[in-house]
């Protein structure tokens, strides 16, 4: 199914012979649910509505929707539960774990491949090719994406757990997920191996209590180094809070490591900032806004799967930690306009960074990003063309075309310079020139120029030519088939917007029709420029979403595109409105 697009209709459900065989099939598809569960999902009295909608590829989707959100959808003819659902009843399926970095690929239409499982102590659950399983995160046993099996569990484990483990039907966060009340997943404790609701002969066994204890120092790192994260405790976590969470995100690798959370986000900052002098700062970038620094130079430098969040470090701001750098002397800072601090100076024979060992990848870490990640962004190849148009058919009919043709530019020369050939319109005194007959005339002329203009030199006739031809354009994603679409292609729009807050925030649109994906570039600025992101359907355009960045980033956003997804400044329209060096965003 992969993301519904549009609803076609809307209806409501209340005959009780519907509802008791859509029970009825709910009970034959999920066994292990009950009848009296069964009845919970479908209730006999309360109203069912029933919504219409189109995949992407085009497959017919029904929902069933109870009590504002989506509880069951169904896809030729084969039921499968929402998110929704599976938090009321996690043990529906079979569950198989991975890690939170990897929730964000799946949400952009990633399947999940086999090296980003993790194993429990108790093995994997037993399942074969085509199953429907769940898809949950270390340390909470509430699912965030449903997937079908690409094979077996015995051939998971034959093939070294490598390639395709799971076509990914549905995930939190999808547009099947924002059709209801758009909550969180719930906190859910991981099983245990002597917990009476295990399942062997489901397929649902769960991890034993060493590896339980081990999710929770990731999730909830001891109540004690954590007064105000009582609530986590209770179960009241949300899922954006969970992926934020450095300790969920690996910033505590070693379960027996005693120090606390601030102690190692200290450590991690130091590392980055230290990395970051060492191997990406030149004397030559000097000075450097310190937001510069931050965003574009020290996150880069955090190690996958852990990241990095000033806010819970003992600093709380960038200016407290660099000012304790320049005590130490390894920086000096200057505030070289009002308002905004600029690192002037680096001492690079200072013992700490002459001394600064750049850390290797874990092979954790190594493993989870071969298989976990999708490849990395490539821009997509961006060919113009030209469509042609019933006033211009008569001219392309000798060459076999016709009213919508769609030629590349070399073809459109070539048709032309035949046909002046083939018709003996190249002047005999001076072959610049192509004498107009009345095709050509008719074609490309304005109606005040067809008695006054009879020749034209060929670059002239050439450039007319396309001119009045209707643009159109080829847009080629690496290992895809072309896609050619009339009109021209969108830029990516970035504008800067005013709130009734009186603050400024970043919008960019039209990301989709360049491959990229919203949720992906709103995180990746989420962290770069450590300011509140959101994305939210644009306004006036179909299936297209938004993202949008608390202050002025347009700077961080034009590097993004530019320099690491190597997009054409062409396709870009808005840079000009980055803050110019000293002005507040």
């Amino acid at each position: 199914m992969r993301i519904p697009s549009k609803a076609s209709r809307r209806t409501k459900s209340t005959d009780p012979r519907e509802l008791r065989k859509l029970r009825a099939d709910v009970t034959a598809a999920f066994p292990a649910l009950g009848t009296d569960q069964a009845s919970e999902l479908v209730p006999a009295k309360e109203e069912l509505s029933i919504v219409k909608l189109y995949a992407h590829r085009g497959d017919a989707v029904t929902v069933y929707v109870s009590g504002g959100n989506p509880v069951l959808f169904e896809l030729e003819k084969n039921l499968y539960p929402t998110v929704y659902t599976l938090w009321s009843y996690p043990d529906l399926l079979p569950a198989f774990t991975t890690w939170p970095l990897v929730l964000e690929k799946l949400v952009g239409g990633a399947d999940l491949m086999l090296p980003g499982i993790v194993v429990p102590p108790a093995g994997l659950p037993q399942v074969q090719k085509g199953d429907l399983c769940a898809i949950v995160l270390v340390g909470n046993r509430a699912p965030v994406a449903i997937g079908v099996a690409a094979m077996s569990t015995s051939e998971m484990l034959t093939s070294g757990l490598k390639g395709r483990g799971f076509s990914v039907l549905h995930t939190y966060e999808d547009h099947l997920w924002r059709s209801g009340d758009k909550s969180s997943p719930p906190f859910i404790a991981p099983l245990t191996l002597d917990s009476p609701d295990v399942s062997e002969e489901k397929g649902s066994v769960q991890a034993g209590p060493a590896l339980q204890d081990d999710m929770r120092r990731l999730t909830l790192e001891g109540k004690e180094e954590e007064n105000g994260e009582d609530q986590q405790m209770r179960g009241e976590k949300t899922l954006p809070e969970a992926s934020e969470d450095p300790g969920v995100g690996g910033l505590n690798p070693n379960p027996a490591d005693s120090k606390t959370l601030q102690e190692q986000m200290d450590e991690l900052l130091q590392q980055c900032f230290l990395h970051a002098l060492k191997c990406r700062i030149k004397k030559t970038d000097l000075p450097l806004l310190t937001s510069t620094f931050l965003g574009s130079h020290v996150f880069s430098c955090c190690p996958e799967g852990r990241q990095l969040d000033i806010k819970k470090s003992s600093y709380k701001k960038l200016s407290k930690f660099l000012q304790q750098m320049q005590q130490e002397q390894i920086i000096q800072v200057k505030e070289l306009s009002k308002g905004v601090e600029s690192i002037v100076a680096v001492d690079w024979k200072h013992p700490r960074i002459t001394s600064f060992v750049i850390p290797e990848p874990s092979p954790t870490s190594q493993t989870i990003q071969e298989g976990s990640r999708e490849q990395p962004y490539h821009p997509p190849d961006i060919k113009p063309l030209y469509c042609v148009p019933a006033s211009m058919s008569l001219l392309f009919q000798e060459s076999g075309h016709k009213k919508g043709s769609i030629l590349e530019g070399g073809e459109v020369r070539m048709i032309i310079i035949n046909y002046a050939k083939k018709n003996d319109l190249v002047d005999a005194d001076n072959k610049n020139l192509v004498h107009l007959d009345p095709i050509l005339c008719d074609c490309i002329l304005e109606k005040s120029e067809q008695h006054t203009v009879m020749k034209l030199p060929w670059d002239s006739l050439l450039t007319r030519c396309l001119e009045k031809l209707q643009p159109a354009y080829q847009v080629t994603f690496p290992g895809q088939e072309p896609i050619v679409k009339k009109g021209k292609i969108c830029p990516i729009d970035i504008t800067l917007a005013q709130r009734a807050s009186n603050k400024k925030v970043t919008v960019v649109r039209n990301l989709e029709a360049y491959g990229l994906d919203p949720c992906t570039v709103a995180a990746t600025l989420q962290q770069r420029c450590q300011a509140s992101t959101t994305v939210a359907p644009a306004p006036g355009a179909k299936d297209s979403l938004q993202v949008q960045i608390q202050g002025n980033q347009v700077h961080h956003l034009g590097r993004l595109l530019l320099e690491e997804y190597q997009l054409p400044r062409k396709h870009i329209q808005g840079l000009e409105k980055a803050p110019k060096p000293g002005k507040k965003k």
